[in-house]
């Protein structure tokens, strides 16, 4: 599992992540429950990984990830 984020990436991840999430108190009813997605960008920015980027040989890195 080669890291395939680079920092900007991340920082545009945690904004969004933490976005999403805000609407757990911003909204009402069900649809407040949207805001969990927010957990999947912060968890990848976190982690550094994307699953999507290494199924589409995507990097946001300076270089580019080997290909295994």
């Amino acid at each position: 599992m080669q890291n395939n984020i680079g920092p900007a990436d991340k920082v545009v991840r945690i904004i969004l992540g933490i976005a999403l999430l805000s609407l757990l108190f911003m909204l009402d009813g069900d649809v407040r429950w949207f805001g969990l997605i927010g957990i999947v960008p912060l968890g990848t920015a976190f982690i550094g990984w994307c699953p999507l980027y290494s199924m589409l040989g995507i990097t946001t890195r300076g270089h580019a990830a080997p290909k295994l």
